[in-house]
């Protein structure tokens, strides 16, 4: 069994909800990434998000866009954010690491190459915003060869067809966009958000998460009541912007999450 499915099976058996933080490889700088991942994992982090840095995020809104542009002046390249995850697992071999990016630096590797080096790396799954499920049995079959979930993506506006068929191959998760729009916005509709997200948990085999517009404690027990789990991400990137150094970024990533998972941890568990 993988660690991400260890982890995902062990909430479930504790009824408890899945906390999922999501930072960007080499921001605020290089040298608070692995920092800031232990930092987040010892807050209550249940799996990392850890994002890739790309160039043309273009479901991520300003405040990741602008991460991904700092981190990749500074030379944050796949093959770093390999380094880093490596360098997290010298200390912490339990907390699963899911990257988050784009398809463009992964096919350049070739799906086979990149799933081994992943692997390797110590990385537990990779979700690829831009891939259509249509087009990803290459990279499904590669990652589950590696042992690596593939993750999907599902929305408010994702036809019931193509609805079906993520929830049939969702593996580990399924990371459902709580509204039609970028990260980082301020809309949600939690009510809204609570009616998709029901009929969603009905049809999928795999925990499901929810994702973007969660901000802070009261927005994650929010949705946390309609959902397995809750990622944040713009929000906790916001909050490390500005960081002068490693100790000072993971400290800022600690006090954020703490109030998220003594939320959720307080939350009720959907029927």
């Amino acid at each position: 069994m993988t660690r991400l499915q260890q982890r995902l099976d062990a909430l479930r058996s504790a009824g408890r909800k899945a906390l999922v933080p999501f930072v960007t490889a080499g921001d605020p700088s290089l040298a608070a990434t692995v920092p800031v991942m232990h930092a987040l994992a010892d807050a209550g982090a249940d799996v990392i998000e850890l994002g890739v840095p790309f160039s043309d995020p273009m479901a991520d809104g300003p405040v990741i866009q602008r991460s991904s542009e700092r981190a990749l002046e500074r030379g944050a390249g796949l093959a770093w954010v390999l380094d880093c995850v490596r360098a997290f697992r010298e200390r912490d071999a339990a907390t699963p690491v899911v990257l988050m990016g784009y398809l463009n630096p992964v096919e350049i590797r070739g799906a086979a190459t990149f799933a081994a080096d992943a692997a390797v790396a110590g990385v537990d799954g990779m979700l690829l915003v831009d891939l259509p499920p249509e087009e990803a049995d290459e990279y499904r079959a590669a990652f589950a060869h590696n042992g690596l979930a593939l993750i999907s993506l599902a929305s408010p506006t994702t036809p019931q067809a193509r609805l079906q068929r993520l929830c049939e191959q969702a593996d580990g998760y399924l990371y459902y966009v709580s509204y039609a729009g970028v990260t980082g916005a301020a809309h949600l509709d939690v009510g809204d958000a609570g009616r998709h997200l029901a009929e969603v948990r009905a049809m999928a085999k795999s925990p499901v998460f929810a994702g973007f517009g969660i901000r802070d404690a009261a927005s994650a027990a929010a949705m946390a009541a309609h959902a397995d789990g809750v990622v944040v991400g713009s929000a906790l990137v916001s909050a490390l912007d500005g960081s002068t150094d490693e100790a000072e970024a993971a400290a800022r990533a600690g006090a954020f999450l703490r109030p998220l998972r003594e939320a959720l941890d307080g939350a009720a568990v959907p029927a």
